[in-house]
């Protein structure tokens, strides 16, 4: 692995800090590692988080058949007819750049009197790391984040970095439980505001979705079941209510470089003129079909915006919001859909004048979801409270929620008998919570509806019009950067085949 860079370079103000000054002056030679204060370096390390995870929840919300492109520009062969190489796709570098961030603030925490960090450190390198092995597979863990003592390190087993992350958000916790955030401090945590609560509950939530995206991995159950129990008696619970997301109004800024990551890209800027992206994503036409079909059109209006667009009013479609002024594209379609003829990412995500919106890592209603599943599946063996059923009810309220749809409309499908809606009537539950897992997602979490859909097959999306047989992505290349740097641990890997050679969790 090359030696990362440090580039620390804090590009908005902490409003609500009495250091803004110190936040701004950080060490950024390339050649030394950070010097700044852990709090400064905690901050400008979730934004780039923020900013990291951008790229793969797009690739990522395409390859789960939820997003494609309109046809205002040449088609993405990397994307749609999976031309790729080890030279696409780099989501690897900026990740290990951030990890190691976190690893700075982990290790000069106790030195700096900030104990208060590491925790949630740890449950960021958890989660980072977690997202790193969806996408690559066999990484770097044990011996990385070193520095210049270990330049080549080598690359440990997915499945055994999957289970010392349990053990890292255990250490979290522990950390989160002994060392109080300092009140003086807490606008460097532009997550939880300085809330240990909330913090050990959002480890339990990386956790659980660690836990459950091996529930298909038969030699896995006994351990799973254990480490939910654990979770159960440890009594702190999960995220619940609310979505677990980076930035906040007096986080993000007005100004070009400084907002919502998502805004930015395919929103508007600072001025208020439309980004060049603007056009370029749409709503494939088997989700809006999916939606429309289901009856689910309160969703449907936040995540899509109706033909047309945004109109004058923010957050508003320039047509009357009526299901058939909603339209998407074919997955991979060439041709024959232009910007304006069909549906962009909606209100939810993109609204003119909504720059300041946190970036979402993680849904309350993928969380619900999860507990759904992992008491369908294991019943009696966890002892979460709920049943199977309720969680899938309450999973449905929190993605209305999140998508600013009206709750009611959750409870609309109860006794509705319509599949994957109703859980009562639907005929084999575990699909039934896989494909709201899937649709929750939207928007949000490109990348975990991509890992979801890999580990289950659910929902049975269209193959890209442009590809002709049924191969589809099942991971990505390890970078040149990496091959070339660390090129020996790479080659030990073996051949990587990216329509074949699969994530551990993912079966069949």
């Amino acid at each position: 692995m090359k030696l990362k860079s440090y580039f620390l370079i804090a590009v908005l103000a902490l409003l609500s800090t009495a250091c803004n000054e110190q936040f701004l002056d950080i060490n950024t030679n390339p050649n030394s590692l950070p010097t700044a204060s852990p709090n400064y370096i905690f901050t400008n390390a979730l934004r780039q988080t923020a900013s990291n995870m951008l790229g793969p929840n797009e690739t990522a919300s395409y390859w789960s058949g939820q997003w494609t492109q309109s046809n205002g520009y040449i088609l993405s062969t990397t994307i749609f007819t999976y031309n790729f190489t080890n030279g696409d796709f780099n989501y690897w570098d900026g990740y290990y750049d951030n990890l190691q961030d976190y690893q700075v603030v982990i290790d000069n925490a106790d030195a700096q009197n900030q104990k208060f960090l590491k925790g949630p450190a740890k449950v960021m390198k958890a989660l980072l790391f977690q997202q790193l092995v969806d996408m690559y597979g066999n990484l770097p863990y044990t011996e990385a984040l070193k520095g210049v003592s270990s330049l080549a390190p080598k690359f440990d087993e997915q499945q055994a970095v999957y289970d010392n992350l349990i053990k890292l958000l255990d250490d979290a916790i522990v950390d989160l439980k002994a060392n109080a955030f300092a009140s003086a401090f807490a606008g460097s945590d532009i997550v939880f505001a300085g809330s240990n609560t909330k913090w050990i509950r959002f480890a339990n939530s990386v956790k659980l979705r660690i836990l459950m995206r091996q529930a298909r991995v038969a030699a896995k159950e006994a351990t799973i079941k254990t480490e939910i129990n654990k979770i159960v008696t440890e009594g702190s619970g999960f995220i619940t209510g609310e979505d677990v997301g980076i930035g906040s109004a007096s986080f993000w800024q007005p100004a070009d470089g400084q907002m919502n990551p998502i805004y930015e890209s395919w929103g508007y800027s600072a001025a208020g003129a439309k980004k060049a992206l603007n056009n370029y994503p749409r709503l494939t036409k088997y989700l809006i079909d999916g939606l429309k079909t289901s009856g689910d059109t309160l969703r449907l209006k936040r995540i899509a915006y109706a033909i047309g667009g945004e109109g004058s009013t923010a957050g508003v479609s320039t047509r009357a919001e009526i299901a058939a002024n909603y339209a998407g594209v074919p997955f991979g379609a060439s041709s024959g859909y232009l910007p304006t003829t069909v549906s962009a990412p909606g209100p939810s995500i993109i609204a003119k004048g909504a720059f300041n919106r946190p970036y979402l890592i993680m849904t309350a209603a993928e969380i619900q979801l999860n507990l759904a599943e992992a008491k369908e599946k294991f019943g009696t063996g966890v002892s979460l409270p709920g049943t199977a059923q309720s969680y899938f009810e309450e999973g449905l309220v929190q993605s209305f929620r999140a998508l600013g749809a009206a709750t009611t409309g959750a409870a609309a499908f109860k006794g509705s008998k319509i599949e994957n809606y109703d859980y009562v009537a639907s005929t084999n539950k575990l699909t039934a919570i896989a494909y709201q897992k899937w649709l929750a997602s939207c928007n949000f979490t490109g990348l975990e509806a991509w890992a979801e859909y890999r580990k289950t097959g659910v929902p049975v999306t269209p193959q890209s019009l442009g590809v002709p047989d049924a191969k589809r992505p099942v991971r990505l290349f390890y970078p040149n950067t990496e091959g070339g740097s660390n090129s020996a641990n790479v080659t030990a890997q073996g051949t990587v085949d990216v329509f074949s050679t699969k994530i551990f969790w993912d079966i069949d």
